[in-house]
């Protein structure tokens, strides 16, 4: 989902410049998933003049006004996201970090009916399946 100025406005956030690159980096990232860091780091790469804090703080205020996503997986880094119309679910390989989005219908399925088998009416789930990518440097330290 591409978010707007408008977006940001009828969020009660103010347009500024931080925010709107921090946007326009999530929405282009090419493996949708960032930490604060990379955020950072890809800012100082762009030339711009920001604070690690104030890319916390925006990212932050992002994820209450409900722009973005944090996922928290078990390498204890938390990523963000754009929030995105589609549910989707997540592969992470546990030696590089990669993260693949899938969705899969019969998975979905299963999960509704074991939540109605246990009398559970959902509000919504998260499946985070950790492996090893098909990254060669990966197979091998894995080895």
């Amino acid at each position: 989902m591409a978010f707007t100025n408008q977006d940001l406005r009828k969020a009660g956030l103010k347009v500024t410049l931080p925010r709107i690159k921090i946007l326009e980096l999530l929405a282009n990232a090419e493996h949708h998933h960032m930490s604060a860091e990379e955020v950072y780091k890809a800012l100082i790469g762009q030339g711009e003049d920001v604070g690690l804090a104030t890319v916390y703080r925006v990212l932050t205020q992002f994820e209450q006004a409900g722009i973005v996503e944090r996922h928290n997986f078990e390498n204890n880094l938390s990523v963000f996201e754009i929030t995105q119309d589609e549910h989707h679910d997540h592969l992470v390989c546990d030696v590089c970090g990669k993260i693949i989005e899938f969705h899969n219908e019969i998975i979905e399925e299963e999960q509704l009916k074991v939540a109605n088998e246990h009398g559970f009416k959902l509000s919504g789930h998260s499946l985070v399946l950790y492996g090893i990518c098909n990254n060669q440097e990966c197979k091998d330290s894995a080895k």
